[in-house]
């Protein structure tokens, strides 16, 4: 009987194995993978410092961008939504965000408070998620936080080529320096990273609240 159990349970666990290994190998999961392993190319491109090297450490922080939109669709579009795709998806977002922003602050394209804030607000919302999970309580993101995550996005793209450009978009707009840009787009989606973390909250608390009053009494 015990010998029995014991073979049901290493089976199970070999199961899981086989599972996650298999999860890890669909596409969705590997254009993830792929996001993580560029974080080292960006940064290293960033190190040395030259205009070539910006452009092409902003062309790669965009490719995995555009992975990170990839990946998603392609996981509800086959049905590979996993449970290791809703680890390393976040994951590998925060990494590459917090890494370029960190690694931009002693080349002085941006300031320090301004990163400590944007890093303090996801570690915080992650919590928060987590805490909801084990709750069983699932709250969708806001319209503050995808207008957040945009301006980021293309405001790091231009904190890395950090060098002015002429810039002709049908008007000609002559030399920008898009250092001046990115901190802009960086200082907007600080307020929409305040401001869509305060709405978080606040559907947590209700949400909490909700649950409490619905619960059987002990």
């Amino acid at each position: 009987m015990v010998a029995s159990a014991g073979t049901s349970l290493r089976g199970i666990k070999a199961q899981r194995r086989r599972t996650l290994w298999e999860d890890a190998r669909n596409l969705p999961n590997l254009l993830t993978f792929a996001r993580i392993v560029m974080i080292p190319a960006v940064l290293l491109l960033l190190s040395r410092g030259a205009p070539r090297d910006c452009f092409w450490a902003a062309c790669v922080y965009s490719l995995a961008a555009l992975t990170d939109m990839l990946d998603g669709y392609l996981a509800r579009r086959q049905g590979l939504v996993s449970v290791l795709g809703k680890f390393l998806d976040p994951l590998a977002d925060k990494l590459i965000v917090a890494s370029t922003l960190v690694w931009l602050v002693p080349m002085g394209r941006i300031p320090a408070w301004a990163v400590v804030l944007l890093i303090s607000r996801e570690i915080t919302i992650t919590a928060l998620r987590s805490i909801a999970s084990t709750e069983g309580l699932v709250i969708a993101a806001g319209d503050g936080g995808k207008i957040k995550t945009a301006l980021q996005m293309i405001g790091i793209v231009c904190l890395i080529l950090g060098y002015p450009y002429h810039i002709h978009l049908g008007v000609d707009f002559g030399e920008v320096d898009v250092v001046h840009v990115g901190r802009l787009l960086i200082y907007l989606s600080l307020i929409f990273s305040i401001t869509s973390a305060a709405q978080y909250m606040g559907l947590f608390i209700d949400a909490i609240d909700a649950k409490n009053r619905t619960a059987p009494p002990p």
